[in-house]
């Protein structure tokens, strides 16, 4: 039996993204306009600004994926979009162009939780995965630790109380005078940083918690340039580096425990901040270590895509079917 084809709407943010997938896995066609260097100047992202360009890219979008691929949009059989979380005018432009493909289709559309996409973004990557595994999720607005039983069946056990991973990054690449996005600035001064220099406070809270909290990290962080600028002691990649090795121990503890408590050796990692390579290695180190797999999507799929939205519902109209054109925005959806 053929499987349907699914063109997938993701605009959450600041990339404008469009894919089209035959069932679940198979990845016919996928790009990402990115926004970076236009929110830059600005040291973060600008939701008005990130509206506008998600507006003007959208249609082009659509129309090259089918110029590219020599599909028609009559071939279509299910259009999937995020419907949350992210920035409320970002979602509404991606929704509407979604829903007016529905309607002048008359196909069937599907809203997509964005966390839930970062949640099977290896389903893309990997075909052998795992079930049950348990998935860390980081990413610039969520940190999530969840027990994954199938694409639709996963409970958590951690989120994130405050700032999130990502979001502790990008405040401390600022602090740091680093440029953004924050991940990946952090990441390039490490590599020339003493990550032992200094210690920092990893938060764990209460026993038999797998919640994270990272802004007194933060707060730390910022104490610590101005205690070493005063002593003439400052040296930017040093705080750099202690302070991503107390992330990424933070993480990988939390999941180790999880591990444990649970019986399951493997273990998936995505979200925005799994591009990191000292997170992939220290957590690919943690799970061989207790006899397990890391799986993790390709970099350009840790990031938001429509991608994995396309994987996403599949899955979720499989289980729900379709919405309507009442469906609305989520800004602060969760798992």
């Amino acid at each position: 039996m053929k499987e349907p084809l699914i063109f997938a709407i993701e605009t959450s943010c600041d990339e404008t993204s469009v894919a089209i997938l035959e069932g679940p896995k198979k990845l016919i066609y996928h790009k990402i306009s990115s926004q970076i260097d236009v929110h830059k100047p600005f040291g973060g992202v600008v939701p008005e600004v990130a509206s506008r360009k998600h507006l003007e890219m959208v249609h082009p979008m659509i129309e090259e994926a089918f110029q590219e691929t020599g599909l028609s949009f009559h071939d279509i059989d299910l259009i999937g979009v995020t419907k949350g979380p992210g920035l409320v005018g970002a979602l509404l432009v991606g929704i509407a162009a979604a829903k007016a493909m529905s309607m002048a289709l008359d196909k069937p559309l599907v809203g997509v939780n964005h966390m839930h996409g970062h949640l099977l973004a290896n389903e893309l990557c990997h075909p052998e995965l795992p079930y049950p595994h348990i998935s860390m999720i980081v990413s610039g607005g969520h940190t999530y630790l969840v027990e994954v039983k199938g694409p639709m069946d996963y409970a958590l056990h951690g989120k994130t109380r405050d700032d999130a991973a990502g979001e502790a990054f990008d405040k401390t690449a600022r602090l740091l005078g680093l440029s953004y996005p924050g991940g990946p600035s952090i990441q390039k001064a490490a590599e020339k940083g003493n990550a032992n220099r200094y210690t920092l406070p990893k938060v764990m809270l209460e026993k038999g918690s797998y919640d994270f909290s990272f802004s007194g990290l933060k707060t730390a962080v910022m104490q610590l340039v101005e205690k070493e600028k005063e002593a003439g002691n400052y040296v930017m990649e040093d705080v750099a580096a202690s302070f991503q090795e107390t992330v990424v121990d933070t993480l990988v503890k939390k999941t180790e425990l999880l591990m444990k408590q649970l019986g399951i050796h493997d273990v998936t990692l995505s979200g925005g901040v799994a591009a990191n390579q000292r997170l992939r290695e220290k957590m690919d180190a943690m799970v061989t270590q207790k006899g397990g797999k890391l799986y993790s999507p390709s970099l350009i799929l840790s990031t938001d895509n429509a991608a994995m939205i396309g994987t996403a519902a599949y899955y979720t109209y499989e289980k729900h079917g379709a919405d309507d054109m009442t469906m609305g925005v989520y800004p602060n959806l969760g798992l």
